[in-house]
């Protein structure tokens, strides 16, 4: 048994654990196999079976498999015609294997009743079983008893007795090696070779993820080539460096994987989130990324300057490049780490090799100077550096998350006097002239009221990506977005949007995503075109209206309120009962425009304005507009 072509049969890879199961089955022990899904247990007991001339009686384990389903029973009919004669027996699979020189095979031991188990027992140990009325049945010499089962799986199963367990071999299967798993792909779906060492890529990085409990078998990839060929030729792409094949393998990755993959327990994110991840880390460097970073954040379009405010950022270096100036671009573009050094003086102390993120050097950072630690990880979360920006974006899901838990509070069931545009309740004549414009008498959505309301709100926050976001805007924006989903609950409902002259919905009100998923969304935001608020506050207001059951409908405006583009601003407050502006301001900068803009739009739409120079105004600007 020096090659394993002297070992006939479908079975690849698995030499060791082949050999000792025909061993065992020489010597007349029961056997075990032990391994998570499609490992091949199956498929190496049948190869062996064929092997040595046995027959294959076979038994799905369930909680339904009861003794008399297991052993055979007597039927009605023919007892009450013959009585309880022999004939009269109905073998079960355990009598039909002991008596065929077959072997019994019980799939999915552990889930199978301890009664029905404690039936084995003696035919384990003694080779025979005392049927009542029936007599002993004694098993013929070829019968072998082999069970399977995952030891990963805790739905459904439980710990399997050590009576049994004493009296079985145990053969423990793992996963095969990348190249034994290339060649089941290949030898199940004929696939182009490039496609299967990118789905064998994928599905085994999803067996190492740090947020996933179970990753996916070899059959994962067996699907996952299947379905990338198939989308690749129905959207006439002839390889993966075709434009949009990157696309068409994101698509085939979430159809065929995230089924199978289950999210670690206190792990807020979806199975797409990671699956996510493991592609951008996974695909192959010599393949253009036309689509840019997969994600929920789809490629922008249109040419309009941005103005030159906008969220804080920081200057580019010389080795920066503007998606403007390469339309033949999508996404955002990605630092080189010459800028990042540029950019930030940590840098060399957080990234001290190709591909490295020092966490303990972050947390120092984050500790000395939370605004450059924060800006420093935004922007490492588009590194071209493609282990490093990993590395970046998981480490940014978890600390912007944690600051923006900090910022979180859940309402309380209080009702309390607020303002309301039209409807009933006593006039407030301060917020009526200071939404009111143009002729006399007001519009009924100018006039506004106070009147008592109830704790069941809706939010919506509205993010500015456009001009030159970068940096530390990105932060404040994750921060703020996880705060505020954090925040939802029974009697606060959320809704998540960013907009330039476009806008793109993260999270639809009435919908979960969790704060980590919606993060890496942000994250992967760079300025780009004009400042439509009108565009966005039209969106937010299409959100609110969702949500049928609100007392108030909020909207949270992080931007500077500085429209480039659209109508203005005011014209788009139909349908939001309070405006509040975060505006973003330069750290020490003095106040000007912006915060004019920002404090009049917010006076019209019934808000308050909060001022965000740094990443620590944000905690209690969200706590304070959240209650």
């Amino acid at each position: 048994m020096s090659d394993d072509r002297a070992l006939p049969g479908p079975v690849v890879g698995l030499r060791r654990e082949r050999e000792v199961l025909t061993v065992a089955l020489g010597t007349h022990r029961h056997v075990v196999l032990e391994g998570p899904p499609g490992t091949g247990k199956s498929t190496l007991l049948r190869a062996v079976a064929a092997d040595t001339g046995h027959d294959v009686v076979f038994v799905e384990g369930n909680a339904e498999l009861t003794p008399a389903r297991l052993v055979g029973s007597y039927d009605p009919a023919a007892v009450m015609a013959e009585g309880y004669v022999s004939g009269s027996f109905i073998d079960g699979p355990l009598l039909t294997a002991m008596r065929g020189s077959g072997l019994l095979y019980l799939e999915e031991l552990n889930r199978i009743p301890e009664e029905t188990l404690n039936v084995l027992i003696t035919v384990l140990t003694e080779g025979e079983i005392a049927v009542p009325r029936l007599g002993t049945v004694r098993a013929t010499a070829g019968f072998r008893l082999i069970a399977a089962m995952n030891p990963f799986d805790a739905i459904g199963t439980a710990r399997v007795g050590q009576a049994i367990a004493d009296r079985m071999c145990r053969v423990v299967l793992g996963y095969q090696d990348e190249q034994a798993e290339r060649e089941i792909v290949t030898a199940v779906t004929g696939g182009d070779p490039r496609q299967v060492e990118l789905a064998v890529a994928l599905v085994r990085a999803t067996r190492a993820h740090r947020d996933l409990r179970t990753g996916s078998s070899v059959r994962g990839a067996i699907d996952l080539v299947l379905l990338l060929d198939g989308l690749l030729r129905l959207r006439g792409l002839d390889r993966l460096e075709a434009p949009g094949a990157r696309e068409a393998t994101r698509d085939a990755l979430h159809a065929a994987l995230s089924g199978r993959i289950r999210v670690t327990e206190g792990v807020e994110r979806t199975p797409e989130a990671v699956l996510d991840e493991i592609l951008e880390a996974s695909w192959p460097v010599d393949v253009p990324a036309q689509d840019g970073p997969p994600g929920p954040v789809p490629p922008p379009t249109g040419d309009g300057q941005g103005k030159a405010g906008g969220l804080p950022s920081e200057a580019a270096g010389p080795d920066s490049t503007d998606d403007r100036r390469q339309p033949g671009r999508r996404g955002p573009r990605q630092t080189a780490r010459r800028e990042l050094q540029l950019r930030h003086p940590s840098f060399d102390e957080v990234s001290p090799e190709v591909g490295e993120l020092d966490e303990e050097a972050f947390a120092a950072l984050m500790g000395e100077d939370p605004d450059a630690a924060a800006a420093l990880l935004a922007d490492l979360a588009l590194a071209t550096d493609r282990e490093l920006r990993s590395a970046a974006r998981r480490l940014a899901a978890r600390v912007f998350v944690q600051v923006g838990r900090v910022g979180a509070a859940r309402v309380r069931g209080t009702r309390r006097l607020a303002p309301a545009r039209g409807g009933d309740g006593d006039l407030d004549l301060e917020r009526t002239l200071d939404r009111w414009s143009g002729p006399w008498p007001p519009a009924p959505e100018d006039v506004v009221a106070r009147r008592w309301t109830g704790s069941r709100r809706a939010v919506c926050l509205a993010v500015d990506r456009s001009g030159s976001m970068s940096g530390l805007g990105v932060a404040i924006a994750a921060v703020a977005a996880a705060g505020v989903v954090l925040a939802a609950g029974e009697r606060l409902g959320t809704s998540v949007l960013a907009f330039s002259d476009r806008v793109e919905v993260l999270q639809q009100h009435g919908r979960h995503r969790a704060a980590e998923d919606l993060v890496l969304a942000l994250v992967g935001l760079r300025g780009h075109g004009r400042t439509d608020v009108a565009a966005a506050l039209r969106a937010a207001s299409g959100q609110l209206r969702s949500a049928a059951h609100a007392d108030e409908r909020i909207v949270v405006l992080l931007s500077d309120c500085l429209s480039t583009a659209g109508d203005p601003a005011e014209s788009a407050l139909g349908g939001i009962d309070r405006l509040d502006v975060l505006c973003p301001l330069p750290a020490g900068g003095e106040e000007g425009e912006a915060l004019t803009a920002s404090r009049a739009l917010a006076a019209r739409g019934g808000g308050s304005v909060a001022a965000v120079r740094s990443l620590t105004d944000l905690g209690p600007a969200l706590t304070r507009l959240l209650h």
